[in-house]
């Protein structure tokens, strides 16, 4: 139902719903072409005066040639000092002086903000990551620019280390290897960010396991479901035992990822694997003769591959 405004004294204003005298429990339809509230049922105008509060297609801009028509800007930043809410003065015949002052001028407390803005979307968008975890990321770069906690460390590295904690308490992790892929910096000062802006926010990240990153790289190899549950398995299995102290956890689970598929019909070579965690094949094959040696304690007992693990490959 439509509501109208209606005096109720000094108190201030109390809402009347709209509604059809004939049809009272009908729906109402709301023709914003013509301002009127119009009854479904029997078409009665109920009420006038509808503000339209879509946008408006029209332009009023003297190129004709300007193929957006929309005339407001885009969607309110909270983030923003601003509120992201300014005039921008447009190209024009004449005297450009205006915009010539305002484009030397901008907003010196949004300025920053903006650029790392723009840099981790991005970032985000090269990676495939969601919208939320890049608002995540812009909430942490802000609270770190106002309380001005790393002096002197550049914009792109803060923001580099903001998206990789976002990824982290999203739940949709990434190596520093990957970050660093699609950064301006040094893998080296992302990690270093990445400590103090932890330690100045008094916050922690739950630490990443091999497990993480088993669903993504098992589907960017198009392994089948039950190797991602081998190999998944596997890594946690070692994990448990302590057959690789010291390795990294993408290592880990790249060497686990390659004895799930020697066991399956879809084999991969070390080079497939590198190629989609991103580690090395050399590591591959030095973690891969770690635990070669406990394959038989690593595969679940009602693993259904067709290569049982005791007639694995030595490499």
């Amino acid at each position: 139902m439509a509501a109208k405004a209606g005096k109720a004294g000094s108190k201030g204003y109390r809402f009347e719903q709209i509604k059809c005298p004939n049809h009272p429990n009908a729906d109402l339809i709301e023709d914003y072409r013509a301002g009127d509230v119009v009854c479904g049922e029997c078409g009665l105008v109920v009420g006038d005066r509808v503000v339209d509060v879509g946008s408006e297609w029209r332009t009023f801009s003297n190129d004709k040639a300007v193929g957006d028509p929309s005339r407001v800007g885009a969607a309110e930043n909270p983030l923003l000092d601003g509120h992201d809410l300014s005039t921008v003065i447009g190209t024009h015949r004449g005297d450009d002086t205006l915009r010539r002052l305002q484009n030397r001028n901008p907003s010196g407390a949004d300025r920053a903000l903006m650029s790392a803005f723009r840099e981790s979307s991005n970032m985000a968008e090269r990676l495939n990551l969601p919208r939320g975890i890049v608002d995540r990321c812009n909430c942490l770069f802000k609270q770190v620019h106002q309380e001005k906690h790393l002096k002197g460390r550049t914009n792109d590295a803060i923001a580099s280390a903001c998206l990789f904690i976002a990824c982290r308490q999203e739940n949709c992790p990434r190596t520093f290897k990957e970050i660093c892929a699609v950064s301006k910096v040094s893998k080296k000062e992302i990690g270093r960010c990445f400590k103090l802006i932890l330690r100045a926010l008094e916050t922690t990240v739950d630490p990443a396991g091999a497990g993480d990153f088993m669903a993504r790289f098992c589907t960017n190899l198009g392994l089948a479901l039950k190797v991602q549950r081998a190999a998944t398995y596997i890594a946690e299995k070692a994990k448990r035992l302590d057959l690789c102290p010291g390795k990294v956890y993408t290592s880990v689970a790249a060497a686990a990822i390659y004895m799930a598929s020697q066991a399956s019909d879809t084999k991969k070579s070390q080079k497939d694997v590198s190629d989609v965690s991103g580690v090395a094949e050399v590591t591959i094959r030095a973690v891969y003769r770690i635990i070669y040696p406990h394959r038989v304690d690593l595969f679940p007992a009602e693993c259904d591959l067709p290569v049982s693990a005791a007639n694995l490959p030595a490499m």
